[in-house]
């Protein structure tokens, strides 16, 4: 029965991590210019901001939920660093330099950052705890350790598995495509645009 909890957590992780963010563009974009490797170091460091996040949000809950809606200047910062990031990729114009080595270097820092800071990843496990604990099951910081263990590394493998699948998918398109990076920076610039707008419509118009 406890192995329920590892269960959930995989699930809950991979429905958080499915819809297009800005780690899952990270990692696409990795694939595609450089090669899967270098994509999978991104992964790792996010599955460990995942879990750091949902055990952030377990421990605070409605502390963390208030935080951000009386701190809107947080989600102001990160929309505009997505609309900036997007509109620079976007123009970007493609050409090979130097400098390459010294960002495949930072992927673990990349794959770390970008999946820790993101506040609405934070806000869905907020929801996701109303949601576990509104049924027979009780999550909560004081339980067991071998429950947290078990939950917490289904959060973990859940975001490898559902970051991987994205890698994978990437090869698909990059066999298909040819001289494809010019491409892949108007594309992953409209995207991260796109997030950005989103978050602003949400909070001014919503």
């Amino acid at each position: 029965m406890i192995l329920i909890y590892l269960l959930i957590g995989i699930v809950a992780a991979v429905l958080g991590a499915l819809p297009l963010g800005a780690t899952n563009i990270a990692v696409i974009n990795t694939t595609l210019k450089q090669n899967a490797k270098q994509a999978f170091k991104i992964t790792l460091a996010a599955g460990f901001a995942e879990v750091i996040l949902s055990y952030y949000a377990l421990h605070c809950n409605m502390i963390v939920r208030n935080f951000f809606d009386t701190n809107q200047w947080l989600q102001i910062l990160i929309a505009f660093l997505l609309l900036t990031i997007g509109g620079f990729l976007f123009f970007k114009t493609t050409k090979k330099n130097s400098h390459s080595r010294r960002f495949k270097t930072s992927k673990y820092a990349t794959g770390f950052l970008l999946g820790l800071l993101n506040p609405p990843v934070l806000i869905y496990w907020l929801v996701i705890y109303g949601v576990i604990n509104g049924y027979s099951l009780s999550l909560t910081v004081d339980a067991s350790f071998a429950v947290l263990f078990l939950f917490f590394f289904g959060v973990y493998i859940g975001k490898l598995i559902t970051l991987y699948f994205y890698s994978k998918f990437s090869l698909v398109i990059k066999q298909k495509f040819a001289n494809i990076n010019t491409i892949i920076n108007k594309v992953t610039g409209i995207l991260l645009f796109f997030i950005g707008l989103v978050n602003v419509v949400k909070l001014y118009f919503i």
